[in-house]
C-alpha cells in the first residue's frame, strides 16, 4: 500500500502501455485465459484512469483513503473496501498490476476461477481488517497515533502480499528477493523488510496486514474441510450470468445431419435419439446410422463400432480416412 496525505498524484500514463503490452503477451501464450485475474487488472486500471463514462460513478481518492481513525470514527465501509483498488501514480499501479498478473495466473490456474475469486474477496476483507486492528492496537498499547492510526494509504499490495504467502507456503526452494537469496516460504517477510528500508512512502502496516491475512487464510483453510460457501455463491452467480448465453446457443444449435448409407431402423433396441461415436475414427454419427459415415466401420449393439483390429484403424491418417470415405460413398 502507498501512503499519502489526501492528495492524488497526477495521472501521466507513461508506463501504462508497458503494462498493457506485458499483459497481452502473457495472456497470448496461455492456453486457458484466467478471467478473474483479467477482471482485477481491468478494474484497477479503469479506476485509476477514470474514463469519462465512469467518473461520475467512482468516488474520488480523497473519499476512499484507508485511514483507521476515519473508518472507526464514521464506520466508513467505503474506505475499508475500496481503498485496495485505488493507486497513487503510474509506478504504483504498474508495479502492483505486474505482481497481480503473475500471482493471479498461478493461483487461478491451480484453484479455478470461482475458488480464486472467493479467495481474493476473503483476502481483501482480511488484510484490511488486520491492518485496522494493528493500527488500533498500536494506539491503545503504545500510543502510536500519528505514524499509523491516522495514516492515509491506498493500493492492492496488501492483497498481493497475502497471495505471495499462499503461493510460497509449501515451497522448500530458495528465491531472490531484490538480490537477496532467501527461503521461498519466507520471501514475503524479506520483501516486507527490504521495501520498508529502501522504498519511501510505503505502508508497513498495510503490507504486514497482508502477510498475516495470508497466514490466517491458510490456517482457516486447513482447519475447515467443508465446501467454501463464498465460492459456491460466486459459482452460482457466474452460472446465472451465463444462462442467457447457453439458452441462445440451444435455440440456434443445428440439428444433427442424417446422411450416409447406413441402415435406418435396423434394430428396435438402439437409442436413435442420440449420437454414437465410432471407435475407429472417433467420428460422432447419428443414432439412425448403423455404419460410420466417416470410415464405414459397422456399429455394434452396444453403440460402439466393431473392429477386428482397432490398432490398425487408429494408425490411419486423416487423409486415408477421407480417401476410404470417398471410395465408399462417392463424395
Amino acid at each position: 500500500m502507498e501512503r499519502g496525505r489526501g492528495r492524488w498524484g497526477s495521472v501521466s500514463r507513461g508506463m501504462l502501455p508497458l503494462l498493457a503490452l506485458h499483459t497481452v503477451s502473457e495472456y497470448c501464450r496461455l492456453e486457458r485465459k484466467p478471467p478473474v485475474t483479467a477482471g482485477l487488472l481491468a478494474a484497477n486500471t479503469m479506476i485509476y484512469l477514470r474514463p469519462s463514462f465512469l467518473d461520475p460513478l467512482l468516488p474520488t481518492i480523497s473519499e476512499v483513503w484507508f485511514n483507521p481513525h476515519l473508518i472507526l470514527k464514521y464506520k466508513d465501509l467505503k474506505r475499508f473496501f475500496l481503498s485496495a483498488f485505488y493507486h497513487v501514480n503510474d509506478s504504483h499501479l504498474v508495479y502492483n498490476m505486474l505482481s497481480l498478473l503473475w500471482k493471479g495466473i498461478q493461483l487461478e490456474t491451480s484453484m479455478g476461477s470461482a475458488e480464486f475469486a472467493s479467495t481474493v474477496a476473503a483476502l481483501v476483507a482480511m488484510s484490511q481488517g488486520i491492518t485496522l486492528l494493528l493500527a488500533k492496537s498500536l494506539l491503545l498499547f503504545f500510543d502510536y497515533e500519528r505514524p499509523y492510526y491516522k495514516e492515509y494509504a491506498v493500493g492492492f499490495s496488501g492483497v498481493l502480499f497475502a497471495m505471495k504467502v499462499i503461493l510460497n507456503a509449501q515451497s522448500d526452494d530458495y528465491t531472490y528477493v531484490h538480490g537477496l537469496l532467501v527461503p521461498t516460504r519466507y520471501a514475503a517477510w524479506a520483501e516486507l523488510i527490504l521495501i520498508q528500508m529502501f522504498v519511501p512512502g510505503v505502508s508497513f502496516l498495510g503490507h504486514l496486514g497482508g502477510i498475516l491475512a495470508g497466514l490466517l487464510f491458510l490456517r482457516l483453510k486447513a482447519s475447515y474441510s467443508g465446501a467454501n460457501p463464498l465460492r459456491n455463491v460466486i459459482r452460482g452467480f457466474t452460472h446465472a450470468l451465463n444462462w442467457p448465453l447457453r439458452f441462445v446457443k440451444c435455440l440456434f444449435r443445428s440439428q444433427p445431419r442424417i446422411a450416409g448409407r447406413g441402415t435406418v431402423g435396423g434394430r428396435q433396441t438402439r437409442d436413435t435419439s442420440q449420437t454414437w461415436r465410432c471407435e475407429a475414427c472417433t467420428f460422432d454419427n447419428s443414432g439412425w446410422l448403423s455404419v460410420c459415415e466417416m470410415c464405414g466401420t459397422s456399429r455394434t449393439d452396444d453403440g460402439l463400432s466393431s473392429l477386428s483390429s482397432t490398432d490398425e484403424i487408429e494408425d490411419l491418417s486423416l487423409e486415408e480416412l477421407r480417401r476410404r470415405r470417398i471410395q465408399r460413398f462417392g463424395r
